[in-house]
């Protein structure tokens, strides 16, 4: 395809950049201009003219207007530029139905990249790190995100720009800043939807150029850096960024490509990123957009490529390669582009833009590296309609870096001539002159703190003989010179140049001083504007969607008293008051709650079972509990009325949140925790497609957060009949759901709970716990008695489906528990030693360990009572008793501290280690080094399992993960050898070596051999024993070598020679 005539749906600079752009590949420029604009310079460079009716940003958002001047013009493609209609889907479909070439992405793209929250998703489904957030959210919803995550920004859910975005830090800064993002959204937009994202304190601003081809590949162009902003308002870029790390930048690009790749991305587009100054490593994407970016210019000067062609030609069909994209795009240099706008800044750091004015100088700089975008001239009168840009100045220099490419940007902007109007070059001058930004010590937030420097700097800058610009020449536009109000009246005037959205008084009127009257949109801000005195309205001197200089009368107020009565008291606030929006989404919510299902309660009660709520209830610090994603319901809206699915979904049938456990013990810092409860209650516990979208969500918060999480596991698995999907998804089997929470394995406590069924993808989460919970009633099955059947396999009851009489003894159950109110408590308990060191303690009296060995050498003790002893009073929680038997793991307290604990059962096999035990040792080990718990092991062992029978059960590589595990772990290791340690089983349970614990001591019962010291007497001297034939002289010669070894092994000997680091008193092992 070639494009032979192009119309530019734009004005300014951009549409200048466009028509050379254009007519370098030989392709003719329709230019289009509206009303007050038909002196712009980009008129003068483009091969044809066509006026737009209206005048003001309107007519170049008249999508009927611009489609009528390119079809009559003979065009066969539309370039939107940036701003006004470059990322309106509905326009790019309309130019597709009018038979031109839109440039840019298709529509469908423009949809996803357009709703911020759907860019969010994806970013999520992709693996690729966003802030906390919401989705498109009420104010109730946004207060209670404030209350669990702090400051916020709240956003606009379409668009871009930084238009309908405000922070706030409170919650009366959340309410004023919603009503204005949302009103500014409106106006912008045409959508006031809006979703919150947590603040991020310190950040620097990354984007990354991508292209694409459509057919799937696609290619980059670096990054830029755009860290210094004012209000979201870019100020300056740089390409390349001068802190990224290599690795980091990586990356970054990385995430950005694996997002155009998913969606097939066509043409070039932005992927915006928010990078952790404090950290350098960690970062968020927080938007893309999908157009031309103002400061594409720098990465033209690094890359040495013509973005705009590049556009052209991708949209003509060709591939990355014949657009000009470099296979492996290597940045020279560095680039910074200054904008340069029309405003004057007050004291207070605020602006005020300065359109309206004529231009009596306009001399841009030149020189090496050093270009200029701008559509100024001399005689130029300026709209004070339009965005105040007026020249973007970039600067590119080929070494040096940061600091090279400041000095020359310092030097072209002193030779930049304009006067006529106010202009922001010499804060320009003063910010680049800055010593913090002269070391790159920048975040988004530098402007805030640094803004009332740099006005003194400014005005030192001007002083310095530079060019600044001069005193705007008088306004002959009859809009802008100064209404006359009624004799007596004192006027509210225009604080700046703006739009008028709202006049919210009439001629008449009564109003008190400082009583809003009116609403005025200025730089993508819309502002309040006061009534100066109270009195009564005399003239109202505009109306909505003027555009007024600043100065300019809004309305006359004639000074009188007035009585409170007879003036709207719109500052009386009732706090109890309920809105209707806020009564609805209260009721919305009652309705997730058992209150409201009864029969569905009862059911389950009758069934001998908790609601999934009773059990967040009874797990959750009382009061603690903060839901996400309660209004979810099932992904069947295709196939059932909404308020069916209102009733018969709540939550889409899991319950996701944050909350504290065990606060009062460690304080709430400690007690964070996460909660996801399947709901069996509603549709038996299955998994739609919200619920997975929920569990995505919190499982990355919790990895991001560092916080436990319960998972109430109770389920069928995979729910059939979700029609949300049936047309972007086959098998489903692309979820994250999975990957995401068995991440958090290692990262985080993961606690599994489960009472009743638990089949497929629910057992599929539950098996990736650290710890499984469950009662008697439990059935655990990677799948349930239906796919059993449909595979072919038989027919079965759920009850005979892995209960808990086959789960218990063979691992899978680390638990068993009486009940569900049993199972939570248990839950409490494990996860309280995760959280820190208990103040209040006891023990039982240590001596009794004194006699806890038999002095019998040969005789078995309860290694579970030594335990009891060792620990703090009640503080033993052992996990698997029933299953690898020969070794007990346990949780337990010395001294208030939280340790792991493994010890030889000499009752089993008499302390001999088998693979179940290897396997369950090994486990164990990795639990307590994940998370940070010191591990004390008790010895006495005759060593590993042998013979056939115990190589059948895979024992050589059972039992050596114990070693592999063992030399690995990072926190503190004691082993304490409470008789036998003999051979490579005393080794294993010392991490592999003696010598590889903090230490490694022996009660005086302990002795040691290279094996078990009968069997090296009769290995060793098997045939000097063989060779006396009397029986009793014989074991008499046994007896004498076995007391040799037994003495060369015991516990003194072994100290004596250092292979081990002491023998104790068993009552002083807590020391």
């Amino acid at each position: 395809m070639t494009f032979q005539r192009l119309l530019i749906a734009n004005r300014g600079e951009i549409a200048i950049r466009i028509a050379r752009a254009a007519a370098e590949l030989g392709i003719a420029s329709v230019a289009v201009h509206s009303r007050d604009d038909a002196s712009s310079l980009h008129l003068r460079h483009a091969d044809a003219v066509h006026a737009l009716p209206g005048a003001g940003p309107a007519a170049y958002l008249d999508v009927a207007a611009i489609l009528s001047v390119a079809q009559a013009a003979g065009c066969n493609a539309v370039h939107p530029g940036y701003g006004f209609l470059s990322e309106n889907a509905a326009f790019a479909r309309a130019c597709a139905d009018a038979g031109l070439s839109f440039i840019g992405p298709a529509p469908d793209i423009l949809d996803l990249f357009g709703d911020k929250t759907a860019a969010r998703r994806l970013a999520d489904e992709c693996g690729v790190p966003v802030a906390a957030g919401t989705a498109v959210a009420t104010l109730a919803e946004a207060q209670d995100f404030m209350a669990r995550h702090g400051a916020v920004m709240v956003k606009a859910a379409a668009g871009g720009g930084g238009r309908g975005m405000r922070m706030a830090t409170t919650s009366g800064e959340l309410a004023s800043a919603w009503d204005r993002c949302a009103a500014e959204a409106q106006t912008a937009f045409g959508c006031s939807n809006l979703y919150l994202e947590a603040l991020l304190g310190e950040a620097r601003h990354i984007e990354v150029q991508v292209a694409g081809d459509g057919s799937g590949r696609v290619a980059h162009l670096g990054e830029r850096e755009c860290t210094i902003q004012r209000r979201h308002q870019k100020i300056l870029e740089v390409a390349p960024s001068p802190s990224l790390a290599p690795a980091v930048r990586e990356r970054i690009i990385q995430a950005a490509l694996t997002l155009a790749e998913r969606v097939r991305y066509r043409t070039l587009g932005t992927f915006e990123f928010l990078l952790d100054a404090a950290d350098g490593e960690r970062f968020v994407f927080i938007e893309a957009n999908p157009r031309l970016q103002v400061e594409h210019t720098v990465t033209e000067a690094v890359f040495g490529v013509d973005l705009v062609q590049v556009q052209l030609r991708l949209a003509a069909g060709a591939s990355l390669e014949e657009a000009g994209i470099p296979s492996r795009p290597e940045a020279r240099g560095c680039a910074i582009q200054l904008r340069v706008n029309m405003e004057s800044m007050q004291p207070d750091g605020s602006v005020a833009p300065a359109g309206g004015g004529t231009i009596t100088a306009y001399d841009p700089p030149a020189g090496p590296g050093v270009r200029v975008d701008g559509f100024g001239y001399a005689g130029y009168r300026t709209s004070p309609s339009f965005d105040s840009l007026l020249a973007k100045v970039i600067v590119h220099v080929a070494s040096g870096g940061w600091t090279a490419a400041l000095a020359r940007a310092r030097r072209t902007l002193r030779e930049f001539r304009i006067e006529g109007v106010p202009t922001n070059l010499a804060f320009l001058g003063a910010l680049i002159e800055h010593p913090d930004v002269a070391a790159d010590r920048l975040t988004t937030r530098f402007l805030d703190a640094a803004t009332p420097a740099l006005l003194d700097a400014a005005g030192r800058w001007r002083s310095a003989g530079n060019f600044v610009a001069g005193p705007a020449a008088p306004s002959a536009s009859p809009a802008a010179a100064p209404a006359s109000g009624p004799a007596g009246t004192r006027p509210v005037t225009a604080p700046m140049q703006g739009l008028v959205v709202e006049i919210g008084v009439a001629e008449g009127d009564t109003v008190r001083a400082g009583q809003t009257v009116a609403v005025l949109e200025a730089m993508k801000m819309q502002h309040l504007l006061p009534a100066s005195v109270s009195g009564v309205v005399r003239r109202v001197a505009t109306e909505r969607g003027e555009v007024l200089a600043s100065g300019q009368p809004v309305l006359f107020i004639e000074p009188a008293a007035v009585d409170e009565a007879c003036t709207p008291a719109e500052d009386v606030w009732d706090p109890e008051a309920i809105r209707p929006d806020l009564a609805e989404m209260l009721a919305r919510k009652a309705r997730l709650l058992d209150a409201a299902r009864p029969d569905a309660v009862a059911k389950r009660h009758r069934q001998g079972g908790r609601t999934a709520r009773e059990n967040v209830e009874d797990l959750m610090d009382p009061g603690s509990f903060v839901e996400y994603g309660g209004l979810a319901v099932a992904g069947q809206r295709a196939r059932r009325p909404m308020e069916e699915l209102v009733r018969i979904s709540p939550a889409d049938g899991v319950i996701c949140g944050f909350g504290t456990v065990n606060a009062d013990l460690f304080g709430e810092e400690r007690a964070g925790t996460v909660a996801a409860a399947y709901d069996y209650t509603v549709l038996a516990g299955t998994q739609g497609n919200n619920g997975h979208k929920k569990q995505d969500r919190i499982y990355r918060l919790a990895a991001e957060l560092r916080r436990p999480l319960v998972l109430l596991a109770e389920g069928g698995g995979g729910r059939p009949g979700e029609t949300d999907r049936e047309h972007s998804s086959a098998a489903r089997l692309d979820i994250p759901t999975f990957h995401a929470f068995a991440k958090l394995s290692g990262l985080v406590p993961l606690v599994g709970v489960v009472h009743g069924r638990c089949f497929a993808g629910n057992a599929a989460l539950l098996g990736c716990c650290d710890v499984i919970i469950a009662d008697g009633s439990a059935c655990i099955g990677m799948g349930g008695p239906a796919m059993i059947e449909g595979g072919g396999l038989g027919v079965y009851r759920p009850e005979e489906v892995g209960p808990a009489g086959v789960q218990v003894p063979n691992g899978v159950i680390d638990i068993l528990v009486e009940n569900e109110r049993a199972a939570i408590a248990t839950a409490k308990r494990y996860l309280s030693y995760f959280q820190g060191a208990m103040a209040g303690w006891s023990c039982p009296d240590q001596r009794e360990l004194r006699r806890s060995i038999p002095e019998n050498r040969l005789r078995v003790y309860d290694v579970r009572g030594v335990i009891r002893t060792l620990a703090d009073t009640g503080s033993v929680l052992e996990l698997r008793p029933a299953f690898g038997i020969g070794i007990v793991t346990a949780l337990i307290r010395i001294e208030g501290r939280p340790m792991g604990l493994i010890a030889n059962n000499p009752a089993h096999l008499g302390g001999a280690i088998d693979g179940d035990a290897g396997d369950k040792a090994a486990r164990f080990l990795g639990l307590c080094d994940a998370h940070d718990l010191p591990v004390l092991s008790l010895i006495d062992t005759p060593g590993f399992m042998v013979g056939p029978e115990a190589e059948r059960t895979a024992q050589v590589r059972r039992v050596c993960r114990m070693f592999t595990t063992g030399a690995n772990i990072t926190v503190p290791f004691f082993a304490v050898v409470l008789r036998k340690g003999y051979g490579l089983g005393a080794q294993a349970m010392a991490a592999g070596s003696f010598h590889a614990p903090l230490f490694t001591i022996a009660w005086p019962t302990g002795e040691f051999g290279g094996m078990g010291l009968e069997g090296a007497v009769r290995l060793g001297y098997r045939s000097e024993l063989a060779a006396i034939a009397d029986p009793a002289e014989r074991e008499a010669l046994y007896r004498r070598h076995l007391d040799n070894l037994y003495a060369r092994g015991r516990a003194t000997n072994m100290a004596s020679v250092l292979e081990i680091d002491d023998v104790i008193d068993p009552a002083e092992t807590r020391r």
